[in-house]
């Protein structure tokens, strides 16, 4: 869609251009010619109006290409000139977003959870790329391809979380897409192909790890770039695919109006907070443990334990806690990663993190060893222990850290891009991968 300049609508001098006319109203004469003059001054302004209106006529490749003047306008606008300038000097790398049919994603929106809950990540990259001074419109000059299929918005009737088990018919069938419309994935076997996957397992597209890593990561996949929450260092099935680990979706407006009303640096009351799953006995569910037992071990160990400040069931206002709290516990749920990372340190919450062997995101722009602690699994019963030794040895200091503004951004994903932001080491991650561009690849041969 192109959009034209605003219009101003030029009043008549109150000299130089005067009209006026007596009709006889019951003359037909007369009332013939006052229609044959208002008719030609209406052509006339009208006329006027087309003749200095001298907007360039656009052409498109095909479907998928759209105007560079909206592009360079909006960004202008929206952002300043140094930011734009400083990213392009910097990089030069350019991103082409497909222009997929809207089953593939904005049809998806039609529910309002779709972007905004916690999985809403594969929503966000694709929006702040949409405005993203990366961006470009000519597919021929791109160093990347953004494919922004949504796959955790189909919500179950049943429990109300996402149900994945269309995610590899829906992503087989945007390559098919893709691939038939443009050259573009053919020519480098989608290796500068870029795919979102925010729910438990990433790329293996389960939510249960077994039947996750039995399936392991689609074939059409395996050549592309995947920008996953679930991130274990060592090897596993679920990340063999070229790919960079991302924050699951927090909403930057929520916890902006968190802190408006109690600020980073205000009282904490309460020692050490967890809301949310916790099984008594944790059910076997074919023979899988949640958590692997470690939130009921917290639970047992600490739920008489003054200090911690326990609850299992929702609350909508729950950042109100959080932004009371010293430490925050972060232990894992099925996967290894937790939205609580990102509320925490968003917060001012010292996060604790206990999920044995986790890959956490952006380690270059988030310093996690000085803002938060890890904690083995197997260590949860000496938890107390820990927390209390480090509130009377270097929270001061690892407070400090944590309450530095940049390193909150960096887990926030904001609609534009805003330098530093989650999308922004996105691309940060992506200029480290350029290697894997078909354009630079070409250029360095010649």
């Amino acid at each position: 869609m192109i959009n034209m300049a605003e219009t101003t609508k030029r009043p008549l001098r109150n000299r130089g251009f005067y009209l006026k006319m007596k009709f006889l109203h019951n003359n037909t004469r007369h009332r013939y010619f006052k229609w044959i003059l208002w008719f030609s001054i209406s052509f006339y302004f009208f006329s006027y109006f087309l003749i200095t209106q001298n907007k360039p006529i656009i052409t498109s490749l095909s479907r998928t290409t759209f105007s560079r003047t909206q592009a360079s306008r909006a960004v202008v606008e929206e952002s300043p000139l140094s930011y734009l300038q400083r990213f392009e000097e910097n990089s030069g790398m350019k991103v082409y977003v497909y222009d997929l049919p809207a089953e593939y994603n904005s049809d998806w929106l039609s529910n309002e959870r779709c972007g905004s809950h916690l999985f809403a990540s594969e929503v966000a990259v694709h929006r702040a790329l949409m405005k993203s001074p990366a961006r470009t419109f000519d597919p021929w000059e791109a160093d990347f391809f953004f494919v922004p299929v949504y796959v955790s918005c189909n919500f179950s009737k049943v429990n109300g979380f996402p149900a994945i088990g269309h995610a590899r018919a829906l992503m087989a069938s945007a390559v098919v897409h893709v691939s038939s419309h443009l050259p573009f994935w053919n020519r480098s076997g989608g290796a500068d192909h870029v795919f979102v996957a925010s729910h438990d397992f990433g790329s293996c597209f389960h939510t249960m790890e077994d039947a996750a890593v039995a399936e392991g990561v689609p074939e059409f996949m395996r050549n592309s770039i995947v920008l996953q929450t679930f991130g274990v260092e060592g090897n596993h099935p679920c990340q063999d695919v070229e790919n960079v680990v991302i924050p699951p979706y927090v909403s930057p407006e929520s916890v902006r109006t968190t802190l408006e009303k109690s600020p980073v640096t205000g009282r904490r009351d309460i020692f050490a907070f967890f809301r949310g799953k916790m099984e008594v006995h944790p059910k076997n569910i074919s023979g899988r443990f949640y958590s692997k037992r470690v939130r009921t071990a917290i639970l047992r160990k600490y739920g008489s334990d003054r200090r911690f400040y326990l609850r299992r069931h929702r609350f909508a206002g729950y950042q109100s806690e959080i932004v009371r709290s010293t430490f925050c516990l972060c232990p894992l749920g099925w996967a290894p990663w937790s939205p609580r990372l990102v509320e925490s340190v968003a917060l001012g919450c010292v996060p604790v993190i206990i999920a044995d062997g986790i890959r956490l995101p952006f380690p270059s722009a988030v310093p996690w060893p000085e803002i938060s602690l890890t904690v083995a699994e197997s260590d949860v019963d000496n938890l107390g222990k820990i927390l209390a030794h480090v509130a009377a040895t270097n929270l001061t200091a690892i407070q400090k850290n944590l309450w530095d503004p940049e390193v909150r951004k960096a887990l926030l994903y904001h609609d534009p891009i805003i330098e530093g932001d989650a999308t922004w080491q996105i691309l940060v991650s992506l200029k480290e991968k350029l290697g894997r561009s078909h354009k630079r690849s070409r250029v360095s041969i010649q």
